[in-house]
């Protein structure tokens, strides 16, 4: 049994007395039904849950007028063993997606009060089957996204007083004692080799075996694939598939990681690409990083337009793109030139991303000067280069030099904790989730 951080946010929902609906979003395959149906099963006497994929019929209970006692009724009628009782009962409507009116219905189920209700689903930033009516401020809304390393350990038995205590070192400024850092390097670098998909952690902890887990990826991708085929529009289809399979060229292949047409295709341009760029993004299946004319907050002022990079929301989709071979590499260290780079950029971006993270980065042609990531902070900005080894940080140098509003920056690295001059702290990779 995978432990995740969504249940607390789950309880913590449950003890709002202003809750709303609540609307658990996130990309396939990272666990948003497991985690639902386990909050709802310590915390609920009883549960009615509809799939609507797996059951399309359910969506007549929608169907009509949307009265929560009229959508009650249609519930005892279709689950006579549940009561459906207001304090007692969690309606759980996943997949919904596919059902518009029980998007709509949301509305009424947060005006009338009575019922606890939790919708879950995949896509829903994207147009298919759009509801007429969304239910603008009547939802709260959690983002769920794959297993960070912190989740990764309490999976590989590892308690909450060891996580604490690492968490206690990164604000303390401290390092970690010898064997400890490397004992969480090597499990790092297996987490990085099998990324955060819970049902491939959990395939490798059930049988030890990369090849199964390294299967699981690439079920996943098709998965995701799948997706693309079904759910984007016709002239979308082709192009984001293209756009999508092409991340690890873009960050594997390649010095300069910028995102760029030619890759997906011999002559490719950003009229013909973009808009499926951003269906990718809305489908939660990518991540831009935007570059930026300034680390200056709000970084969002100084975005240069179409000058991006584009990340997997997850490495285990990205993992699946290449060869099995690549696992052995990560696990044992031997990772060399532009593959090794681009990807423990991946893994950073991967941990800033679930840590909810807005991604930027800093490249200007003029003066060399190249900052992977940028990130906001209590209304400031906080730099963050990546090193797969231990080389020296210039760029993040030169930019701290320059600015005189930046005041913290992090250099990962294959490094213990140290704290250096100009407000420069280095830290190991697997303490880029606390950033």
């Amino acid at each position: 049994m995978l432990e995740r951080k969504v249940q607390e946010q789950l309880r913590a929902w449950k003890n709002r007395p202003d809750r709303k609906s609540l609307v658990v979003q996130g990309a396939r395959q990272v666990g948003k039904t497991y985690a639902v149906e386990r909050f709802a099963k310590e915390s609920y006497p009883e549960t009615v849950i509809i799939n609507f994929k797996e059951t399309p019929s359910a969506a007549a209970i929608f169907q009509g007028d949307l009265t929560v006692d009229g959508m009650v009724q249609a519930l005892r009628f279709r689950y006579p063993g549940i009561e459906v009782a207001p304090g007692r009962t969690l309606v759980f409507l996943d997949e919904i997606q596919e059902c518009p009116e029980a998007i709509t219905s949301l509305k009424f189920w947060t005006a009338d009060g009575r019922y606890d209700v939790v919708a879950s689903g995949s896509l829903l930033g994207i147009d298919y089957k759009r509801p007429s009516s969304y239910p603008v401020g009547y939802v709260d809304y959690l983002t769920l996204r794959g297993l960070d390393f912190e989740e990764f350990l309490w999976a590989q038995g590892m308690g909450r007083d060891l996580t604490d205590t690492i968490r206690q070192y990164f604000d303390a400024r401290e390092p970690v004692p010898p064997a400890v850092h490397q004992q969480l390097m090597e499990q790092y670098r297996l987490f990085c080799a099998l990324g955060g998909m819970p049902e491939v952690i959990q395939t490798y902890e059930d049988t030890s075996d990369f090849r199964r887990a390294d299967e699981v990826q690439r079920a996943i991708l098709q998965g995701y694939l799948y997706d693309v085929a079904h759910y984007a529009v016709a002239s979308e289809k082709i192009k984001a598939e293209k756009c999508f399979l092409s991340i690890a060229g873009q960050l594997l292949g390649k010095e300069n990681h910028k995102f760029q047409y030619k890759v997906v295709e011999r002559g490719g341009k950003a009229a013909k690409f973009y808009s499926s760029i951003d269906w990718l993004t809305r489908a939660d299946m990518a991540a831009l990083s935007t570059n930026v004319t300034s680390a200056s907050y709000d970084l969002a002022d100084y975005e240069i337009e179409g000058n991006f990079r584009l990340y997997c929301t997850d490495v285990s989709l990205l993992l699946a793109m290449r060869d099995f071979s690549l696992k052995q590499g990560i696990v044992e260290g031997t990772l060399v030139g532009n593959t090794k780079g681009g990807l423990y950029e991946s893994f950073v971006a991967d941990a800033l991303l679930k840590s909810g993270h807005t991604l930027h980065f800093y490249r200007s042609e003029s003066t060399k000067r190249e900052v992977d990531f940028l990130v906001q902070d209590r209304g400031g900005v906080v730099p963050v280069e990546v090193k797969a080894g231990r080389a020296a940080a210039n760029s993040l140098k030169s930019l701290m030099s320059a600015s005189n509003s930046i005041e913290l920056a992090y250099k990962v690295a294959d490094a213990n904790l140290g704290v250096g001059k100009g407000g420069i702290v280095t830290i190991p990779h697997y303490m880029a989730m606390y950033i």
